[in-house]
């Protein structure tokens, strides 16, 4: 469902772009496997990105095709910190 996903992401809502510390979305597809998608989020503050998530999440997945199943074990929400510009 690659190509249904991306174009869920094209035409996202962007609800999320008025959350209090959201700063950016990037998605994006490894060239070596184009069926896997990435999606990092920026925020100013892991606390905005708890908040948001706690209270928002159904809302902000109402535009995910219908059918699509992650992948059991390879969905994970990882945290990085910024080092430099």
């Amino acid at each position: 469902m690659a190509p249904e996903v991306r174009e869920a992401f094209i035409n996202r809502p962007h609800m999320v772009d008025s959350a209090p510390g959201f700063i950016k979305m990037n998605v994006m597809v490894p060239q070596d496997n184009p069926n896997e998608i990435w999606l990092l989020t920026y925020w100013s503050d892991e606390g905005s990105y708890q908040v948001w998530y706690k209270n928002h999440m159904k809302e902000a997945h109402s535009g995910i095709p219908q059918g699509l199943k992650l992948v059991p074990g390879k969905t994970k929400v990882r945290f990085f910190e910024l080092v430099g510009e």
